[in-house]
């Protein structure tokens, strides 16, 4: 911003030397006042600077540099004791922007000790030919399910729908039946709060009546914030080890879309929805693996709009050089695709 705006420019900041050092201040990050006084002089200086342009006309690069500013400033800090100084917040800011050089891009947790940085490829494959019918790019923070239902948007009613967990939802099983979508998508697996104990699928759940019944017998109503809490039943239970280990007892959570994830499960144990996966899964996995071959799974450019430009012309040459495998060719009449009934 300093390079941006001569009011800016004018400041005079004690946080960094931001003219003449740029890149990461130095730091005894090990030493907590240290850590916390250079946090506080940052944060400062970069509320001056908002100061110094507040009511300022600005173009919109300067503009979109003030915002960035303030959301960098902000999001991961909290005011600390003493007025005017601040520390690390011990929390995680929602949407978090994790790049200045790249703000459209979001951190993902694959697992609990597996996380990317950047963006994610969502694909709607045909799963006879392996072509990409649609695709979207989205920062990596984006749920799957909802970006999944927006790339079969414009398809007729009746199509089956192949996924895996990550499109297990019951709000986008929901909206897949509302279109008329048959689901072929793994269930979200259940886990038991105690290894070997009780699944959710252990209790009795009367979803006309509102209420769950657990193991042991003890029945529940339902909260209007679909919980169902077993409180001071669980103290006594003899069925307590392979339930819960929460001190207050064991709580079931009921979703407004319960039923979907309670017919998802029954389903997925069918030998139908069974082989129907295993003969469709694999050319869905052949289509993705073509994506990511040869280094594309990290993008080239900087920004949404570019890094989804690039994958549309990326999966446009894996398509045709898939319909060359499946015999498109060229005639005199035009493109034709020469092994009819593929």
């Amino acid at each position: 911003m300093r390079r941006l705006h001569p009011a800016a420019a004018a400041l005079a900041l004690a946080g960094h030397d931001y003219d003449h050092q740029p890149g990461k201040p130095a730091c005894a990050w090990d030493d907590p006042a240290a850590r916390q006084q250079l946090v506080s002089a940052l944060v400062n200086d970069a509320l001056a600077v908002l100061g110094a342009v507040k009511g300022v006309e600005l173009d919109d690069q300067q503009a979109q540099a003030v915002g960035l500013l303030g959301i960098i400033a902000g999001q991961d800090v909290e005011p600390d004791e003493q007025p005017g100084t601040w520390r690390i917040a011990r929390k995680v800011a929602p949407d978090r922007v994790i790049s200045v050089v790249d703000p459209d891009a979001r951190h993902m947790h694959k697992s609990v000790s597996s996380y990317r940085d950047g963006y994610k490829a969502h694909l709607a494959v045909e799963p006879e030919t392996g072509l990409v019918t649609a695709t979207a790019l989205t920062p990596a923070n984006a749920a799957d399910g909802p970006t999944g239902v927006e790339l079969l948007a414009g398809e007729p009613a009746g199509l089956e729908v192949l996924a895996d967990t990550a499109y297990g939802g019951g709000q986008t099983r929901t909206a897949l039946r509302t279109a008329g979508h048959q689901q072929t998508i793994k269930p979200i697996p259940l886990r038991a709060a105690v290894p070997g104990g009780f699944t959710k699928d252990d209790f009795g759940i009367d979803l006309a009546a509102q209420t769950v019944t657990c193991p042991a017998g003890h029945t529940v109503a339902v909260t209007p914030k679909g919980q169902a809490p077993f409180k001071q039943r669980c103290a006594a239970c003899p069925l307590r080890a392979r339930c819960t280990t929460a001190n207050h007892g064991r709580t079931v959570q009921i979703y407004p879309w319960e039923a979907e994830l309670q017919a998802a499960r029954r389903l997925a144990t069918t030998p139908e929805f069974q082989a129907s996966y295993r003969q469709w899964r694999p050319m869905v996995e052949r289509s993705i693996a073509w994506l990511v071959a040869g280094g594309n799974r990290r993008v080239r450019y900087r920004g949404l709009v570019r890094n989804q430009l690039g994958l549309t012309l990326r999966i446009a040459a894996i398509n045709l050089r898939r319909l060359v495998t499946l015999g498109l060719a060229h005639n005199h009449t035009g493109w034709v695709l020469a092994k009819q009934g593929r």
